[in-house]
């Protein structure tokens, strides 16, 4: 019966392994920079400097990711580039670790300040400063269940990545 059913026009064929893996390396960053950019503009949550760290990890995995799509998902080419945005998401989650472990007091955060400031003037660069919000990395903003979303971002980013390694390097075996 399984084979009728594959031989039917339009049946569905599940994802290879491969496949699965580089879908995960596109959309798990995408759903992730999605809630750290909506919590900031939808829920007006300004993040720190260990927060857009994590993101930049991610946005360096979207085209990686997106370049694995050039090719058919068991490639070589395809499943290294699956397994670069795999360790590009596994980046952002480890710097979530290190982040979650700053607001947990478990390491030690910046001791100097890191603004990014800049203008021509002392004046101009005092406004700003005055203007700017006093963001700290060790303090934390939201929380789901008593995790923080450094927290969540580096549960999701390694589970994640690992994920997409397993499936990538077990696609192609088969």
């Amino acid at each position: 019966m399984t084979e009728a059913v594959a031989a039917r026009p339009g049946a569905t064929r599940p994802l290879s392994a491969a496949a699965a893996a580089r879908a995960i390396a596109l959309a798990l960053p995408l759903a992730l920079l999605a809630g750290a950019f909506g919590s900031e503009y939808l829920g007006h949550l300004v993040p720190c400097e260990m927060c857009w760290w994590q993101r930049y990890a991610h946005l360096a995995a979207l085209p990686l990711a997106a370049i694995a799509f050039t090719t058919p998902a068991g490639a070589p080419r395809a499943r290294a580039f699956t397994l670069l945005a795999a360790a590009a998401i596994a980046v952002s989650g480890a710097i979530g670790v290190y982040h979650a472990g700053v607001e947990l007091g478990i390491f030690q955060g910046f001791t100097t300040c890191t603004s990014t400031a800049s203008a021509a003037t002392t004046a101009e660069l005092l406004k700003q400063i005055m203007k700017a919000p006093l963001v700290r990395c060790d303090q934390v903003q939201w929380s789901l269940l008593g995790i923080s979303m450094a927290g969540w971002n580096a549960i999701l980013s390694l589970g994640g990545a690992g994920i997409i390694a397993f499936l990538t390097i077990n696609g192609g075996r088969r």
